[in-house]
Formats: C-alpha cells, sequence, structure tokens
C-alpha cells in the first residue's frame, strides 16, 4: 500500500474575507435589525439583541449567559 506522493491542495476557509475586528454597528442597522426582529415575532432574538447591544457583551458571552445571570433584583 503505497502513496501516489500527491496532495490536494486545500484553499483556506477564510479566502479572501476580512479577519480581525470588523466594524460596530451603525445606529440605524440597529433599529433596522429590532424592528425586522419585531415584526416576525421573534421575541427570543430581539432579547438577545437588545441584551447584548445594552450590555457590550460578545457573542461568546451572550450565549454563555444563563436566566439567573440576567435576572432581576437581589435574587442570587
Amino acid at each position: 500500500m503505497g502513496t501516489t506522493g500527491r496532495t490536494a491542495h486545500r484553499e483556506p476557509w477564510n479566502k479572501g474575507k476580512t479577519v480581525g475586528k470588523k466594524a460596530p454597528f451603525k445606529l440605524k442597522d440597529m433599529w433596522a435589525l429590532r424592528v425586522r426582529l419585531q415584526m416576525e415575532g421573534r421575541r427570543r432574538e430581539l432579547a438577545l439583541f437588545n441584551l447584548g447591544i445594552d450590555s457590550k457583551l460578545r457573542g461568546c458571552g451572550l450565549v454563555a449567559l444563563k436566566v439567573r445571570d440576567a435576572g432581576h433584583g437581589d435574587q442570587m
């Protein structure tokens, strides 16, 4: 069982894409997203979007939140 010596050339998944820090949302883009989520009745996504914008959390921090972390008052 010998190898032929040929290796397949694989292109990087991010070739031609912008890498690094992305520009922040513009105010009109944030409102457009909010309105669209409201019109579609997607309450969960709207709540997560608002929480992320208001708290300036990144996506990984926002996804890791538990309900008790975002609770109201001193119920810990």
